[in-house]
């Protein structure tokens, strides 16, 4: 068997694996599709958050990022990692101690109108479809490079595989499965890259600090400094993409439904606390792969032009195992565990989007009396629809995989953020708030794509990756302009917010 075959075969192994898992774990319950109705406890539940959290932004798109812009690449980690933080001191305990179900029911309720519940549905199923494009494009890469197929094929047999997986075994195999990929990501991604680093001379116990000295070489032998800041761009434009992904962790919906299914306020909130250690093993380990790429480029003597670079920016991790002559199994081990986090970051984000349609559409708007097998239909249609729809998109990708993700970020930041940050801590906001700030919200989005080429201007201060700098805080002084002007929400839920989400100490 030669290395190419060793490599496919240790990537269909892992794959079979899941499915296996999957199948033991089928999810029968409507109401289980797409929360999981098993509790994994804290050390589980941290786990689930860390895979759920770990896509191929994050294994594929964080190395590639930081290949083509250094420094600033960064931003990626330390927003991507200060919004957990985030999400541990603000919202954390006090989601779980309100009590519901999805975003949008948890909008609807808080704010009581069921136009605001509509209106957070249709944006969380924005948000799932974009952020699902990324995990298609590095899907569908993956598939090119190990089968040695082309890009849209790789594309099309990696939803295929997806979405036959979800329809198959629901949601009580993707929390269960979610540990087993954590695992498989842990050691797919570590194990090859101290490998990497003691091939190429470097501390490889821990190459997480050891790939310091391939700076230090890559600097003094060919002068290119990963480690100047602001080479390339700003430091507004640094701060603007750092603040849009920490407050976008706050507001993405499959990351805050983890916070509904824990038992208690306390498990809610350790499950925050060991899902960032877990998230910080692998973020310390992608910029090692981008150093590490380009110092063996340069040993080599392989000049690209800055196209072909941001062509194979997003599978550098993959690259610089072969061009370092890893073994092809271990070659088979690192794609193994960048196709499951995409693979199950997509089953996640599925499973958000199809919730909201059949729970947050379906059932409480167009048929309040749908049994529940109805329901699983409708979340099982849901699936297929959204996955054609991303599919569609991901055949013809708008940039990189982290450049991609960050949009995502930015309309959650803008959006969902603002709604649970003053929701849960400013009893005054209303209904017309909520509305006009979710309206302003989705503008800052898209203020550049429509305005940008007409405003210089816009396009500086709502970069479409970097919008929610300026967005969020614009988004929160309108609610509460508007909350403010218009009648107070009803005393029921400030007298709910004080004595149930703040009444009492956990």
């Amino acid at each position: 068997m030669n290395d190419s075959s060793w490599s496919i075969f240790v990537v269909l192994a892992v794959l079979l694996s899941f499915i296996l898992v999957g199948l033991r774990q089928k999810s029968r319950e409507s109401q289980e599709y797409g929360f999981g109705g098993r509790y994994t406890g804290r050390i589980g539940g941290g786990a689930a958050i860390a895979s759920n959290w770990m896509s191929a932004a994050s294994l594929m798109g964080l190395a590639g990022i930081i290949y083509l812009r250094g420094y600033q690449g960064l931003a990626y980690v330390i927003g991507w990692t200060g919004g957990y933080v985030l999400l541990l001191v603000l919202l954390a305990s006090q989601i779980r101690r309100f009590g519901k179900f999805t975003t949008p029911e948890f909008v609807g309720e808080r704010y009581g109108s069921p136009a605001a519940r509509l209106m957070a549905a249709v944006i969380a199923i924005a948000i799932s479809v974009i952020y699902c494009v990324a995990q298609f494009k590095g899907i569908g890469l993956i598939f090119a490079f190990m089968f040695d197929i082309g890009y849209e094929q790789g594309v099309t047999y990696g939803a295929l595989a997806v979405v036959s997986y979800l329809v198959v075994s629901g949601a009580l195999g993707v929390p269960r499965n979610q540990q087993l990929q954590y695992l498989v990501i842990c050691v797919a991604f570590i194990v090859p890259l101290m490998w990497l680093a003691r091939k190429l001379g470097y501390f490889w116990l821990l190459p997480q600090f050891g790939y310091g000295r391939a700076l230090t070489d890559l600097a003094r032998e060919f002068r290119i400094d990963f480690t100047l800041p602001f080479a390339g761009d700003s430091l507004f434009e640094w701060c603007a993409l750092c603040f849009t992904l920490m407050v976008g962790t706050g507001g993405l919906p499959h990351v805050l439904s983890r916070f509904y299914t824990v038992p208690n306020v306390r498990d809610a909130r350790w499950s925050v606390v060991w899902g960032l250690f877990f998230i910080a093993l692998i973020y310390w380990s992608a910029p090692a792969f981008a150093v590490f790429g380009r110092l063996i480029e340069a040993r080599q003597g392989i000049a690209f032009t800055p196209d072909t670079a941001r062509a194979a920016a997003d599978v550098i991790a993959l690259k610089t195992a072969m061009m370092a002559g890893l073994p092809g199994w271990l070659v088979g081990v690192l794609a193994a565990g960048a196709l499951s986090a995409a693979f199950f970051t997509v089953a996640g984000l599925l499973m958000t989007g199809a919730a909201s349609i059949s729970h947050d559409l379906y059932y409480s708007f167009i048929n309040p009396k749908a049994s529940e097998t109805s329901r699983m239909q409708v979340a099982k249609g849901g699936t297929l629809v959204l996955a054609a729809l991303v599919l569609l998109v991901a055949l013809n990708p708008p940039g990189l995989i982290a450049e991609i993700t960050a949009v995502a970020f930015a309309l959650a930041g803008n959006t969902i953020f603002p709604l649970f940050l003053l929701g849960i801590w400013w009893d005054r906001a209303n209904r017309y708030g909520a509305i006009a700030g979710m309206v302003t919200g989705v503008l800052c989005t898209v203020a550049t794509p429509l305005l940008g080429g007409v405003l210089p201007g816009v396009a500086f201060y709502f970069p479409v990756t970097a919008s929610a700098l300026c967005g969020a805080p614009l988004v929160i002084c309108v609610m509460i302009a508007v909350s403010l002007a218009t009648p107070a929400p009803p005393e029921e839920m400030r007298r709910f917010l004080e004595q149930e989400v703040h009444g009492h100490l956990d």
